[in-house]
């Protein structure tokens, strides 16, 4: 069986109706070109630094326009469609990181709110605390579709092996890993983490990504990519504009992947470390 994906690149701006504005038509593209499954990046509603611009302006999932009118898109197109990420207010009034998956009805599938939080100081003075804005989720999501298992993941998440790990022994054979990634450790580990979690999984990784200079200051690295279960690359954007990647998956090889390489079934439970 052959899935042909569609990765859309944004640069999502501060407002969820431009955000909208920027993200259907690139959509609408990749339907047109054949995609039966479409990704869009983390952050696809709104994207804004300023806390105190940005939690005032969040809706519920139920109430976001974005998230309403890319349900209503997948609808008329016939698509499923992972919503990279949205970022909404939970029902307990705290905000949220989610992966949201679209059936060809327009139905919400399944959810997943963003496990790992990226709190750094780095090197040059910046300060970064999603933690200080989003709550994280407490549970890896793996969604039955026709095309056989889906894993759900999103951007810092991909430093965790151990996600990956969970997310194929529970079936999954593609992994969505919808992105807003900084432009220095783009640059160097963007690809290089990528290709590794396809690896050791022998899975399909799709990694639609924000790229360029936003309208609240961030940049972001771009360079989406879908990766087959040998680690090859089977399509990159090389370059941040706004933009659609395509890739056919023959999702075949990941069963053949996985039997030459039998690393899920050959892995050992074990104690320590010991300290000697």
């Amino acid at each position: 069986m052959t899935l042909r994906a569609g990765l859309v690149q944004l640069r999502t701006p501060t407002d969820h109706a431009e955000s909208l504005a920027q993200a259907a038509p690139l959509v609408r593209r990749a339907a047109a070109e054949g995609a039966q499954l479409i990704c869009t990046p983390e952050g696809t509603n709104v994207l804004q630094k300023d806390r105190a611009k940005l939690i005032p302006a969040l809706k519920s999932q139920d109430e976001d326009p974005v998230v309403l009118g890319l349900r209503d898109l997948a609808a008329e197109l016939k698509v499923w469609l992972s919503i990279g990420s949205a970022l909404v207010r939970r029902a307990d009034g705290k905000a949220a990181n989610r992966q949201i998956l679209v059936s060809p009805e327009g139905a919400v599938v399944a959810t997943y709110d963003k496990l790992h939080m990226f709190d750094v100081d780095l090197p040059t003075g910046e300060k970064a605390r999603e933690s200080e804005l989003y709550e994280p989720g407490d549970e890896a999501v793996v969604v039955g579709w026709p095309f056989g298992t889906l894993g759900l993941t999103i951007c810092y998440d991909m430093r965790f092996p151990a996600v990956y790990r969970a997310l194929a022994m529970a079936g999954a054979t593609v992994i969505t890993v919808p992105a807003a990634f900084t432009r220095p450790t783009g640059q160097a580990h963007w690809e290089i983490l990528l290709r590794a979690r396809a690896i050791e999984t022998g899975s399909f990784i799709l990694a639609a990504a924000q790229g360029g200079q936003h309208a609240d200051g961030r940049g972001t690295w771009g360079h989406s990519i879908a990766i087959g279960p040998w680690g090859e690359v089977l399509g990159r954007l090389d370059h941040d504009e706004p933009d659609v990647l395509m890739a056919d998956l023959d999702l075949a090889a990941a069963e053949r992947a996985r039997a030459a390489i039998p690393v899920l079934q050959n892995a050992r439970a074990f104690s320590g470390p010991r300290i000697s």
